[in-house]
């Protein structure tokens, strides 16, 4: 995902369909090598929520503005 095909993109929180505004970028290391990212999106009522939520797991690796964000190259 990259900032141009953003209009559709909703929030992860489950049940919610908000608009997303922020990408919780994470990846758990049990299962992913160290430079791979999963995302999150976040709507503004839920970005705290999702991000306590990855950080108590030591998963969130980086949060960005979804306008801002570039997914690295595979």
């Amino acid at each position: 995902m990259n900032a141009s095909d953003t209009s559709d993109a909703i929030c992860s929180a489950k049940g919610c369909r908000e608009p997303a505004v922020w990408v919780l970028a994470w990846n758990n290391p049990k299962l992913h090598t160290p430079e791979r990212r999963k995302t999150w999106l976040a709507c503004p009522a839920h970005r705290e929520y999702l991000s306590r939520f990855l950080s108590i797991r030591g998963f969130l690796k980086d949060t960005v503005p979804l306008a801002e964000w570039s997914a690295p190259d595979s």
